[in-house]
């Protein structure tokens, strides 16, 4: 029984941190290194990921610069933004790479925001369909004769507790991303 609540959990805490991972992705209109994270240059024959191969520094709110250790790949590292669609174009002077990120838009900001409350509504029916998969292990189980009928509703109780936790953590998250993304 605890195993199952635990094999639960984790599964809950991965879906919240898939959900974090895409919030990482989304434009707030702010530079953020992990907007990066997915760019890869390809480095005497090899597909590198761009941060094993530059220093990258945030010296404002909103501008990424790059500084690649290799001069030679500066090109290929603007090329390599300008394909990545990260919503920014590429400023190069010879020795760094700087990325300006413009300030959002209303309409712009309200877009994104519907695509937080849709990723947190797409987290939040991950964690139910886990809860179900659950719940119906311990029916199984209590339909098998290896828990009693009351063991079986301490269970379902203790599921249902972790399913609530997990999607107040996803609300709470969604919310401080949207206030993040609204504000000016």
């Amino acid at each position: 029984m605890e195993e199952l609540k635990r094999k639960l959990e984790n599964s809950m805490e991965d879906a919240f941190n898939a959900l974090l991972q895409n919030y990482t992705k989304t434009r707030t209109g702010r530079a953020n290194t992990s907007n990066l994270d997915h760019i890869r240059i390809d480095y005497y024959g090899a597909s590198t990921p761009i941060k094993q191969l530059c220093n990258i520094t945030i010296p404002e709110p909103r501008l990424i610069v790059i500084q690649p250790w290799d001069k030679t790949i500066l090109i290929d590292i603007e090329k390599a933004v300008l394909a990545s669609n990260i919503g920014v174009t590429p400023e190069n002077d010879g020795n760094v790479i700087r990325l300006p990120f413009q300030p959002l838009t209303e309409d712009t900001r309200k877009n994104i925001v519907k695509q937080i409350k849709q990723m947190a509504e797409d987290g939040k029916v991950e964690i139910r369909n886990i809860r179900r998969e659950g719940n119906e292990s311990v029916k199984q189980m209590e339909k098998n004769g290896d828990i009693s009928i009351d063991e079986q509703k301490k269970l379902l109780k203790d599921i249902q507790g972790l399913t609530d936790k997990w999607i107040d953590k996803i609300s709470e998250t969604s919310d401080s991303k949207e206030t993040e993304i609204m504000e000016v």
